[in-house]
């Protein structure tokens, strides 16, 4: 059974309560995503570029969803309890899906920044916000139609013309409450001409009994020289289900550096979506992944080359242990109009247990033939000759086969291009290889005030 029903009859019996906590702006896009979804379907295993990973079940079961916006309690202390050295950013927080501002981000904010709610942004700049919002995520793709649907406020990003914000934002995403939970969250990135920006994102599950699911949709515009460094850090739970959605559209001579790392999850689904529709831009995507258990972890790759002189760079690395299954569907097109690209992509994997699953399918559709574009993938097992080297030096088995794992990870981590991030990240890993929990009793200062 289709279980997109059981959200359109939510939406159908609460619509009126639903924009009436949100903006004419989102709210005009509800009428014709139902209209679409009521003759859709959600992907499922037998869908191309979803062998591995049904929307359809991740969606099936029966979550609530807090249409009444009601304010759910949460420690956001106990979300940040981590012995790493504090990242230096200005925080903000989604919990579930209602954004909340700190502090420190109210008070340090410089101008030309906009960090706020999406639907506050919406009903006090509707021209500025009407401009984008909707307008990068296809509304004929069946997880932003939903989204479009059910989505009553999210955060919204803007850096104006010529900025440069110094510090990296934080955004941390926080699931809690006791009860089964859905949301629908939203970001909508506005990076203008020659400005600059480094944003990380956070995605923490607070009460790890409770099931979740998490819908989120990104949409960012990178103006004429504008750059934006993007990164994602999802420490969630075993309970946990994600499908996040990132759609990018850049324009000349603009610069994009992402990366995502999955060190605890439940099941994920990431996919990444880069339109390089102005000559010379430039994009960079990695992904890294540490998986064990039962968890899986699926990302997808789209990156079109639309305009001449553009350069595309993927990497994606997976460390599969236990029963844990991958996948990477990762795909670069080089339109007609788009001579002299240059796209490489990489996928490389290491299965750490006899039952873990790997499933890679890089592919290339070029058509145009002034272009430098390759792709590859493998896929095995520790070297244990190296193993065996190292043990000959002194190096007990176990730690030897942690630091060739930390090593094979370490390119993907170098792609992201703030120190700190790269270092806190680095911890996170050598923390995660040893078995240590991710979460401990130190308290990292400033980060929730």
């Amino acid at each position: 059974m289709d279980s997109l029903k059981q959200y359109i009859d939510l939406y159908k019996a609460n619509s009126a309560v639903i924009d009436s906590h949100s903006a004419p702006v989102m709210n005009a896009l509800r009428a014709d995503a139902c209209e679409f979804l009521s003759t859709g379907r959600f992907p499922t295993r037998k869908d191309e570029g979803f062998q591995t990973t049904s929307i359809n079940d991740l969606f099936a079961p029966d979550y609530g969803v807090n249409i009444n916006r009601v304010n759910i309690p949460v420690d956001v202390a106990d979300s940040f309890r981590c012995d790493i050295p504090n990242v230096s950013s200005l925080l903000a927080l989604v919990v579930n899906d209602r954004y909340v501002a700190t502090r420190q981000l109210l008070n340090n904010l410089p101008e030309g920044v906009t960090v706020t709610s999406l639907a506050a942004a919406a009903r006090q700049n509707p021209e500025l916000v009407s401009r984008y919002y909707g307008k990068i995520a296809p509304a004929d793709n069946v997880n932003v139609a939903l989204n479009n649907l059910l989505a009553q406020d999210g955060v919204f990003i803007h850096i104006a013309r010529g900025v440069t914000l110094e510090k990296p934002l934080q955004l941390v995403n926080i699931f809690a409450g006791a009860d089964n939970l859905a949301a629908f969250r939203r970001v909508l990135i506005v990076a203008e001409t020659n400005s600059a920006v480094n944003i990380l994102i956070c995605d923490h599950t607070q009460d790890r009994a409770a099931k979740y699911l998490s819908s989120e949709v990104i949409e960012v515009h990178l103006a004429d020289g504008a750059s934006v460094g993007l990164y994602g850090m999802e420490e969630s739970s075993a309970t946990t289900s994600r499908y996040m959605q990132l759609f990018v559209h850049q324009e000349r001579n603009s610069t994009l550096s992402t990366a995502s790392s999955t060190l605890l999850n439940g099941v994920t689904r990431n996919d990444f979506n880069v339109t390089l529709a102005g000559e010379n831009a430039t994009a960079k995507l990695a992904g890294m992944v540490i998986a064990d258990g039962k968890s899986h972890v699926d990302n997808n790759s789209n990156v079109v080359h639309d305009a001449p002189h553009c350069h595309s760079d993927q990497l994606f690395k997976y460390l599969l242990d236990g029963e844990s299954s991958g996948a990477f569907e990762g795909s670069i097109v080089v339109n007609p109009d788009a001579p002299f690209s240059e796209g490489y992509q990489s996928n490389h994997n290491i299965l750490a247990s006899d039952k873990a699953r790997m499933h890679s399918h890089p592919r290339l559709l070029i058509f145009n033939d002034e272009v430098k574009c390759s792709h590859g993938a493998t896929t095995g097992q520790l070297s244990q000759d190296a193993i065996f080297y190292m043990q000959t030096r002194g190096i007990p088995e176990d730690q030897a086969r942690r630091l060739l794992m930390q090593a094979f990870m370490s390119d993907a981590i170098d792609t992201i291009r703030v120190e700190a991030i790269r270092d806190r990240l680095r911890h996170l890993v050598e923390r995660r290889l040893t078995g240590e929990d991710l979460l401990c009793s130190e308290c990292s200062s400033d980060c929730h005030k």
